[in-house]
């Protein structure tokens, strides 16, 4: 019996249901902060809305992206079928239990959630060291993430203070995820198309011993900002490795591809991590700027646009279709750009606060809304070539 289209790949039923969760999260969220409505959860509404965009959200983006990638680093088979429906849907079973935990207890959610990143932790291990392959430091990483979300659990519900390390500790991981990731497929894809446009000067090169300093860098300040987010030598640290990525784009040639949303996109979302940075620095020297601004451009900014880029790529890419954006596509990398910035910059607008949040939230996940329209159709149904 032939599997449904929507079990053939990681990347079908994750990058769909996480899409859909996050248009979820921004509403519920901008109706609980204005009052509308009370969340049934044990978390308060902040709480649950910045775990379930880094745990929830980004950790749909992150199984979808592994389970697609692994394959192409070990050369085994992908996981599918069964297996695959089984993980989703403890995926999806965290997501509500935490959402209802009010009334189905934290302890179920605790472990349903902390369990599903312990499970994708544990597969990614055994197909990455059953090929000897080089990328386990990334599983690794998914691992840390489990003990980060454990760690959130507890201090959201009241068990341990450690003054929000968890979420730190979260954002950190994704973002050196980013850092790593971005690092090899942004110039890598930008050579390839400025190559097919006739470059031959001026290319992206390979990592080199640079793109190392600058990661180490960013470990580093984001390791002090999670233990101590409000040092001076934090603040140092983070200016320092703002910088050095501010040069590290650069080098990526970046302006040349304007004329192709889906590889300019790339780099408008590496941006955003070297802008977040700058002004989380900065935030620490200067109490007057706002740290919401700082932490919204490395998590609405550079986390939110850099996976819409990878999902579109990857969709198309995995689903049979030419890589070009469509005026959809543009229209998703708008949105989300839009929303970023006008949330990172809601402080200083010249309207009511809470005005500026509310537009810019329905920008941001109107993109999202529209990546579920648009990119549905292809992750839950049949590549138009009719390969497997």
């Amino acid at each position: 019996m032939a599997l449904p289209p929507v079990l053939r790949g990681g990347f079908r039923p994750f990058f769909f249901s996480g899409a859909a969760w996050a248009v979820v999260v921004v509403v519920l969220w901008v109706c609980a902060l204005s009052g509308a409505i009370m969340l049934p959860t044990r978390f308060d509404p902040l709480a649950w809305h910045r775990h379930e965009m880094l745990f929830g959200y980004l950790g749909a983006v992150i199984c979808g992206f592994l389970l697609t990638a692994i394959p192409n680093w070990t050369g085994r088979l992908p996981i599918s079928g069964s297996p695959l429906a089984g993980l989703w849907a403890l995926w999806l079973a965290a997501r509500l239990a935490l959402l209802f935990s009010a009334t189905v207890g934290s302890t179920l959610a605790f472990f349903v959630d902390v369990g599903f990143f312990v499970v994708l932790g544990l597969v990614a291990a055994r197909e990455v060291i059953a090929a000897k392959n080089r990328n386990l430091p990334i599983v690794v990483m998914i691992l840390l993430f489990a003990l980060a979300n454990a760690i959130d659990h507890g201090e959201a519900l009241g068990c341990i203070d450690l003054g929000g390390l968890g979420w730190r500790l979260g954002l950190g991981l994704v973002l050196m995820m980013i850092g790593l990731i971005g690092g090899r497929i942004i110039p890598s894809f930008t050579r390839n198309w400025l190559m097919k446009q006739g470059a031959t000067t001026g290319l992206p090169g390979q990592p080199t011993r640079f793109d190392l300093a600058s990661l180490g860098a960013m470990a580093l300040a984001l390791l002090a900002w999670a233990a101590f987010p409000d040092a001076q030598a934090t603040a140092i640290l983070l200016l320092a490795a703002g910088a050095l990525h501010v040069a590290r784009l650069a080098r990526w040639s970046g302006l040349r591809t304007v004329r192709d949303p889906l590889v300019l996109i790339l780099h408008v979302a590496y941006a955003w991590l070297p802008i977040g940075l700058l002004l989380l620095g900065a935030s620490i020297f200067m109490p007057e700027l706002p740290r919401s601004s700082a932490i919204h451009a490395l998590a609405a900014g550079a986390m939110a646009s850099m996976t819409l880029a990878v999902m579109t790529r990857a969709t198309l890419g995995h689903t049979g279709r030419p890589l070009r954006a469509d005026g959809w596509t543009t229209a998703i990398y708008a949105l989300v750009t839009l929303g970023a910035a006008l949330r990172v910059t809601a402080h200083w607008l010249p309207i009511d606060y809470m005005r500026a949040i509310e537009i810019a939230g329905t920008a941001w996940a109107g993109a999202f809304l529209l990546f579920a329209l648009t990119y549905g159709p292809k992750l839950l149904g049949a590549r138009p070539d009719g390969r497997p």
